[in-house]
């Protein structure tokens, strides 16, 4: 279905949806600008630092469980019997995407039944007993059956998170502290890479690293019984004292009778049960097909296989250690984290997102260039490195955390967790499918062609972003999901 235009030209009345959402976002920010009172630090995203910091633990699990893989897959293959056999080196790796594409189309019944606190304490369950199974495993089945539980938490997680901090987090922090999930991945995969080293001297170093990895868990599920619940599950459900008293606590007094008379009206207006069936009417199906559309072009812009292949990369210009070079990666996506947590909430999701996009288009066409033209070996190394870090740094600013933070920003509170598990199994399904065609397509058609496809996707999904998604920085979801409502 074609989607209306989210440029900000008509007059007021006579555009779409988008375009009066672009107009309103643009008036309130001014007016918020202007109201605001100069000097002093700005602390108000405090009281509810330490909710979500304690959610994104998850993320930060899920950064590891990607990692801990990278190091010693060689020497797991060796000890439970499977060296030399691609297809289960393979599956060891691949069950934990299927594992993950179960969980994050299964979650959205639980977590509207119990609450995101619950959901994210009952999954955290899996994650610990997968990563106990994987560190005790003496046969592949036990390994694979380890991984499948990992990734069944992990496909959960991924989907909660970023809707639980969407839901607790104040307006004006929101975009911030939703990059926590994107940090917390970044220092996951670091920490699973430094702690792999001495993999290289003891081979059974494997089964500690899934041992340590049972710790976070335990400590998630101990820090999200002290965590708040959702203050709009909250209501949702009837709890509206406990939704004042969170709200008065993490988004200040003030704010209590504005955002409870503004989250009932939307509860009272949609209802508080929903169905997939209702992914298939308006607004919610165009919201879906923007969430969908988000993820499948992630992936196709190419973000695994670059990863996969970085090592090869980093080879050619003498590191050798496939550990280093992956933590050199990890390090530069995690300082591009950074650097979007500083910029979301100031520039807005909508232009980092597209120019994230545009820097990961011109990041491929200099590996390409570097691979196609006549350079000297040095030079051309050089540039393909430079590239590659490029792409992974400007991923990091926009399409890493603003695709998962901007999906529940613009869905409703009906069909909130059904439009983030959707998108999320999305995701899991095309990751699936760039892991296991990658190096097939580059054997046939060369690097060049494979990275000049993913350049061309990065440029599409610039285009995508301009015409499609709107500005939701400094918005409350209410009145995202007002604004909507009144078009529908």
């Amino acid at each position: 279905m074609p989607f209306p235009r989210a440029q900000a030209g008509p007059a007021p009345g006579s555009g779409s949806d988008w375009e009066r959402i672009e107009l309103e976002t643009a008036a309130e920010s001014l007016i918020k600008e202007k109201g605001e009172k100069e000097g002093g630090f700005d602390v108000g995203w405090l009281p509810v630092f330490p909710h979500v910091l304690t959610a994104s633990m998850a993320n930060f699990l899920f950064g590891y469980h990607i990692g801990v893989m990278n190091g010693p897959i060689e020497d797991i293959a060796r000890e439970l019997g499977f060296q030399g056999n691609p297809f289960l080196e393979g599956l060891v790796v691949s069950i934990f995407i299927v594992g993950a594409f179960m969980g994050s189309i299964s979650f959205s019944s639980i977590v509207d039944y119990l609450g995101c606190k619950r959901t994210l304490q009952i999954d955290t369950i899996p994650l610990i007993l997968g990563a106990f199974l994987s560190a005790q495993a003496h046969s592949i089945d036990e390994m694979l059956w380890g991984r499948f539980l990992v990734g069944l938490g992990v496909g959960v997680n991924t989907v909660l998170v970023p809707l639980y901090i969407s839901e607790v987090a104040p307006t004006k922090y929101r975009g911030s502290l939703s990059t926590l999930c994107q940090i917390g991945t970044c220092l996951g995969i670091i920490t699973a890479l430094s702690l792999a080293i001495p993999s290289e001297t003891d081979p059974h170093w494997w089964r500690t690293m899934f041992y340590i990895a049972c710790v976070p868990g335990l400590a998630l599920i101990l820090g999200m019984q002290f965590a708040v619940e959702s203050p709009r599950w909250l209501c949702k459900v009837g709890r509206l004292n406990e939704a004042r008293d969170i709200i008065g606590k993490l988004w200040g007094t003030e704010e209590v009778e504005k955002s409870i008379e503004e989250i009932t009206s939307v509860v009272e207006t949609s209802g508080n049960q929903s169905s997939w069936q209702e992914l298939l009417v308006e607004p919610h199906k165009r919201v879906a097909l923007i969430g969908g559309a988000l993820f499948f072009l992630q992936q196709f812009a190419g973000i695994n296989g670059v990863l996969y292949f970085s090592s090869l990369t980093f080879h050619d210009v003498g590191i050798t250690s496939g550990a280093l070079a992956s933590l050199l990666v990890g390090i530069t996506n995690f300082g591009g984290a950074l650097v979007a947590s500083y910029l979301i909430d100031k520039q807005g999701r909508r232009q980092l997102l597209i120019g994230s996009y545009i820097g990961m288009a011109c990041s491929m066409f200099l590996i390409v260039s570097a691979i196609s033209f006549p350079l000297d070996e040095g030079s051309g190394h050089a540039l393909t490195v430079i590239g590659t870090l490029m792409y992974i740094f400007t991923f990091a600013l926009g399409a890493g955390p603003v695709t998962g933070m901007i999906i529940p920003e613009l869905s409703s509170a009906q069909t909130r967790s059904k439009v983030m598990g959707f998108s999320f199994t999305v995701h899991w399904v095309c990751n699936f499918v760039v892991g296991l065609y990658f190096l097939e397509l580059v054997g046939k058609f060369g690097v060049g062609a494979v990275y000049s496809t993913f350049g061309g996707v990065s440029l599409l999904t610039a285009v995508f972003a301009y015409y499609f998604i709107v500005e939701t920085k400094g918005r409350s979801l209410e009145e995202i999901e007002m604004s909507l409502s009144r078009r529908s």
